[in-house]
């Protein structure tokens, strides 16, 4: 008989506190569909390059209080997603665990590496010159990241190596994150069921 078809690796998160709402749907081993509304449209077409390079299936519905700020609902909207990819890969037996990629975008070259360590850990070092991307405030890119590392409890560091457009350069990250986040959640077939860590602990 054929070896069983393996738990879907699925998650629905949903984040509410006075400043922001989330629901959001991840499914790591999808085909990188996406619905993605967080009231910005730069950080929308982020998450979706996330999903489609991520072959995730990803569905985010955010509301938040854009009148005052950006940051509450990108920050939360981090942390959930990180909370999903959490949530989805249970005890992390058998997964590679880290992964990176290196990603042409034009003229910029971003690089992405992450860990699902257990330990929470965000370097990004983006070296953007323009106070917003689109209409998302720069500043926050890092905000982002930070709150999905949280939310993963996983090292994360992304750098771009060179590149002239400010949209590129956040793009490449972001594209660049996608393939990484996709390897480390990749299951091992040489590791088996076997927990990728000399500490049998991930958390």
């Amino acid at each position: 008989m054929p070896d069983p078809a393996p738990d879907p690796r699925r998650a629905t998160i949903a984040r509410e506190t006075t400043e922001t709402r989330i629901a959001l749907e991840l499914a790591l081993d999808g085909q990188g569909r996406y619905a993605v509304r967080t009231g910005i449209r730069f950080l929308d077409h982020m998450l979706e390059l996330v999903a489609r390079h991520g072959a995730f299936d990803l569905t985010i519905d955010a509301t938040g209080d854009l009148d005052v700020d950006q940051h509450h609902t990108v920050e939360d909207v981090g942390i959930a997603l990180g909370q999903a990819v959490t949530e989805a890969l249970g005890s992390k037996r058998g997964i590679h665990r880290a992964g990176y990629f290196v990603m042409p975008m034009d003229e910029s070259l971003g690089v992405a590496a992450v860990d699902l360590s257990g330990r929470t850990h965000a370097v990004v070092d983006l070296r953007l010159r323009v106070r917003r991307v689109g209409d998302l405030q720069a500043e926050l890119v890092h905000d982002f990241f930070d709150g999905f590392a949280q939310g993963a409890r996983a090292n994360v560091h992304l750098k771009v190596l060179y590149g002239r457009s400010s949209h590129h350069r956040v793009e490449a990250i972001f594209k660049a994150f996608g393939r990484a986040l996709r390897a480390a959640c990749s299951r091992d077939p040489q590791l088996g069921e076997m927990l990728p860590s000399t500490k049998e602990l991930l958390q």
